[in-house]
């Protein structure tokens, strides 16, 4: 599969897009990326169980390189808790690594589908709701931080996102501060994306029809396109975050959202 000129537009501006928000809503641009990488592979001949997983495992991996430059600019502002992201992280290795190395491997990529369009469904209802958490809740002890970590690093490698709807809600429903919330999202996104896409090339190493260009079940030239367009508009993304009303910008997300689930969802019933 070579990258023609109208597939290199394709992905630039997909990694544009899912860059500026990753910084923006510290998402890690998984819920747009995989949609649309679903379709580019899907009208290029890859079967659609295939084109599924593919997309996942290459979304994951895009958050390297926007995790990187999206939590730089948080970091400069004092907005990452690093507290916070040494007791999660361990949890989310051992989480990621589960899920990308078994889980993922052993299911077909129309249930991923199915389950990725009941996550997003998920995660805009809970944007558009935008609830507030109660005065006194605090963060738990070092083994509840363990056990959320497993959680969000286990469903992150199964959508292919960065953690950051399951993180940044946690966070402030335990009253971290939501820019505090979504900075150290952020800097989450790094150990969720490398842990996963380990577990994705070992377990996609056995697979069969893979496309040109595939690294187990990472596609290299949509890896390498939408990464560099990312790290530019990360940190765009993250000094917006500072000025514009996030608030109204979540719930105008979440209805872009609900119309990605809705198609991840005929993909997977269709399948």
């Amino acid at each position: 599969m070579t990258l023609e000129p109208l597939l290199i537009v394709e992905l630039a501006v997909l990694g544009l897009g899912t860059g500026f928000l990753a910084g923006l809503l510290g998402i890690g641009g998984g819920m747009l990326m995989v949609p649309f990488l679903t379709i580019i592979l899907a009208n290029r001949g890859v079967p659609a169980d295939l084109a599924v997983k593919m997309a996942i495992a290459t979304s994951m991996a895009t958050i390297i390189f926007t995790s990187i430059s999206s939590v730089r600019a948080h970091h400069k502002r004092g907005a990452v808790r690093w507290d916070i992201v040494k007791r999660l992280a361990p949890g989310i290795v051992i989480g990621s690594l589960i899920g990308s190395l078994g889980v993922f491997a052993l299911l077909k990529g129309t249930a991923l589908a199915i389950f990725f369009a009941l996550f997003v469904g998920f995660s805009a209802t809970q944007m558009f709701l935008d609830k507030k958490p109660k005065p006194t809740r605090q963060m738990p002890g070092a083994g509840g931080q363990l056990a959320a970590g497993g959680v969000i690093g286990f469903i992150s490698g199964l959508v292919g996102a960065g953690g950051g709807f399951i993180s940044v809600p946690f966070m402030t429903w335990c009253n971290v501060a939501i820019h505090n919330a979504v900075a150290t999202s952020a800097a989450l996104g790094f150990p969720i994306a490398v842990a996963n896409v380990v577990g994705y090339i070992a377990s996609g190493q056995s697979v069969q029809g893979l496309p040109e260009g595939a690294f187990g079940y990472i596609w290299l030239p949509a890896l390498a396109v939408v990464a560099v367009c990312s790290v530019f508009t990360a940190p765009l993304g993250a000094r917006a975050a500072h000025s514009l009303p996030v608030g109204k910008l979540k719930r105008v997300f979440a209805s872009i959202l609900y119309v990605l689930a809705a198609y991840m969802l005929w993909k997977g019933l269709r399948g």
